[in-house]
């Protein structure tokens, strides 16, 4: 349990359940790869221990929809200890966001020509078992067995990641050796990158310029 107010940035873990069939129709049909989920879930314990209240989740995702309806809220492969979304490693967008009573669901588009996206596909493909996963910055405050994530908490992506073999059983390296934090979390660093909303603006600035320059298929809207 976390019992004091220091920044982490936080993680969870949503199965994204793939169709096969659906990767056989979009390379018959030359489109990019469209996937439907569940991305968050709002005043429900995780398998974290953690719960997200309404009003906080609302408000981070209604803010992230900037991003979605500007084609730039890109996601990663894998988890990075990062506040910030790196270019070079977008492996996939969120083309559409709506919630569906207290679950945030979302509409996940491949990248497909980018080096992230094709191994994305490609493990897709394999079979793999992945999920989705929302990545954020903020503290935690402890009620009783649960984690309370707090009214700090921001939003920064929500990225492609494998599913662990034990529920919440993440290490991150802390120092020269490992801790157990808690499940999903990483402690907020100065070279981690701080979310601050002059930053955000300026990724936001940054992939606006890049989507109006790029040709790829992949940034048109669909």
């Amino acid at each position: 349990m976390i019992t004091n107010s220091e920044k982490y940035i936080i993680s969870e873990f949503y199965e994204f359940k793939i169709d096969k069939d659906l990767l056989t129709e979009s390379e018959k049909a030359g489109k990019p790869l469209v996937m439907t989920g569940i991305l968050q879930k709002a005043d429900t314990l995780n398998r974290n221990g953690r719960v997200y209240p309404y009003d906080i989740l609302k408000r981070e995702a209604d803010k992230y929809m900037e991003l979605v309806d500007n084609h730039t809220a890109g996601g990663e492969l894998d988890h990075p200890d990062s506040a910030v979304v790196s270019l070079a490693n977008v492996s996939h967008r969120i083309s559409e966001m709506w919630w569906q009573g207290k679950d945030l669901y979302g509409k996940v588009i491949i990248a497909e020509e980018t080096p992230a996206g094709k191994i994305l596909k490609g493990l897709l493909k394999s079979g793999f078992m992945l999920g989705i996963s929302s990545r954020g910055v903020g503290s935690v405050k402890s009620q009783g067995d649960q984690d309370i994530v707090q009214e700090d908490f921001e939003l920064i992506a929500f990225d492609f990641v494998s599913s662990p073999s034990t529920p919440g059983a993440y290490l991150f390296k802390e120092g020269k050796g490992h801790k157990l934090l808690g499940a999903g979390m990483v402690p907020l660093s100065n070279d981690t990158g701080v979310l601050t909303t002059e930053n955000v603006n300026e990724k936001l600035n940054h992939y606006k310029r890049i989507h109006e320059l790029s040709k790829n298929d992949f940034w048109k809207n669909k």
